[in-house]
């Protein structure tokens, strides 16, 4: 069956911390599959229930190229011309996620984690030597991952300002225009661009230049798919994880309970950090629009070969029908079958590497600074507008000088 009520205005509000909104609870128990009115493309419809998003995810009846260079509904102005690793189906996905899956192999990670334990290190005697209080967004969440990305696909540090500028551009929703969003992104592909003709002069062995060599002698993907996979994980490595590294410490600050029970037992960071990403929401409204390819039934209603399909993986990490208590942070939690990452083909590549980071980053801090606590009441805390992803402004925090 088909609903007939009218599609809800989407996104339902801005979002406010890092609190979910309301409406999704009552659509995972009243309408799993319901209609909703996108800013731009008009109406789709939006699973909620971790089963159907899974299918939604998993499935190939419902495809993510079937979006490229249409007017799909989206919650940000900008459309999806570039075939990379989120607008491709397989075989040609699978052909573009094996160029990178070396970068993400248990080796590389592991290298990769030992240099980010050496940066969350530094970074931490620098806090440690400055003192009380410390922003841990600018002096901590934004660096870890900048270091990070920037090793492994060889860009310069001494960058960081200026790409992670565009990014914050090229992701937001509201908080700039279109026409600034769009050419923020042509300014990251200008970019990765120069990077890569530098790597012609001077081949690297890192991620970016394995694939220019992969481009140039083996002929194993184009110009414009080499450049536009360069930008996307450029800013898939340090916005998502930038917010993610943020949002854990917040969260774990104001559930001291929690905070003390990593603190008492370390070994709990791996469930820690899972529980992060499944009680954390990251985005701010739903995404990953995919294009039902023929007719399927999903959450009992028929979608018709066409339209469009959006899934909001926070509101499936709430689904009471998998996990028990799903509204409490427990670092404990096991099993804990979140989709932070997506789900299928598409799950996401760099899923390892960012929860090694969050591991060390968060880890290291707790360790470090076993008294941390917020510097000023949390109606004070200043979250950041009109972007894509939750995140904070900033995040004073202090502690006793006996830590």
């Amino acid at each position: 069956m088909r609903p007939t009520q009218a599609a809800r205005d989407y996104p339902f509000r801005e979002p406010t911390g890092l609190e979910l909104e309301p409406e999704y609870s009552h659509l995972r128990d009243h309408e799993p599959l319901s209609r909703i009115c996108l800013p731009y493309g008009g109406d789709a419809w939006l699973a909620v229930r971790h089963a159907d998003v899974r299918t939604v995810l998993g499935d190939p009846r419902f495809s993510r190229a079937a979006l490229l260079d249409r007017d799909v509904p989206r919650a940000s102005p900008r459309r999806h011309t570039d075939a990379t690793l989120h607008t491709v189906d397989p075989p040609e996905h699978t052909r573009l996620r094996r160029l990178v899956a070396a970068a993400f192999s248990p080796r590389r990670i592991e290298h990769l984690a030992e240099h980010a334990q050496r940066v969350t290190d530094d970074l931490l005697d620098r806090i440690e030597r400055q003192g009380p209080p410390a922003d841990l967004i600018a002096g901590f969440a934004v660096p870890v991952p900048v270091a990070v990305i920037c090793q492994m696909l060889g860009v310069p540090v001494a960058d960081r300002e200026e790409f992670a500028g565009w990014i914050d551009v090229a992701l937001a929703t509201t908080a700039f225009s279109s026409e600034e969003i769009h050419a923020a992104f042509a300014r990251l592909k200008d970019y990765v661009a120069g990077l890569v003709a530098a790597r012609r002069r001077e081949p690297t062995d890192d991620l970016l230049g394995a694939l220019v060599e992969a481009r140039d002698t083996e002929d194993r993907l184009s110009e414009d798919e080499l450049v536009v996979l360069g930008v996307t994980l450029l800013y898939a490595g340090l916005e998502t994880t930038t917010s993610e590294l943020g949002n854990g410490i917040h969260t774990l600050l104001t559930h001291p309970d929690q905070f003390a029970a990593l603190r008492a037992d370390p070994s709990l960071i791996d469930r820690a950090v899972d529980e992060l990403l499944r009680f954390n929401p990251l985005v701010t409204s739903a995404g990953f629009t995919r294009i039902a390819l023929e007719d399927v039934e999903l959450g009992g209603v028929l979608v018709r070969a066409g339209d469009a399909v959006m899934v909001h993986p926070d509101a499936a990490n709430r689904d009471e029908r998998v996990f028990d208590r799903p509204d409490e942070l427990d670092v404990t939690r096991k099993p804990n079958p979140h989709l932070a990452f997506g789900f299928g083909p598409h799950y996401c590549v760099a899923a390892q590497l960012a929860k090694a980071e969050l591991r060390v980053a968060i880890g290291s801090l707790v360790r470090r600074f076993p008294t941390l606590r917020l510097a000023v009441g949390e109606e004070e805390l200043s979250w950041r507008h009109g972007r894509m992803a939750r995140g904070l402004d900033r995040l004073p925090v202090t502690w006793s000088s006996a830590s």
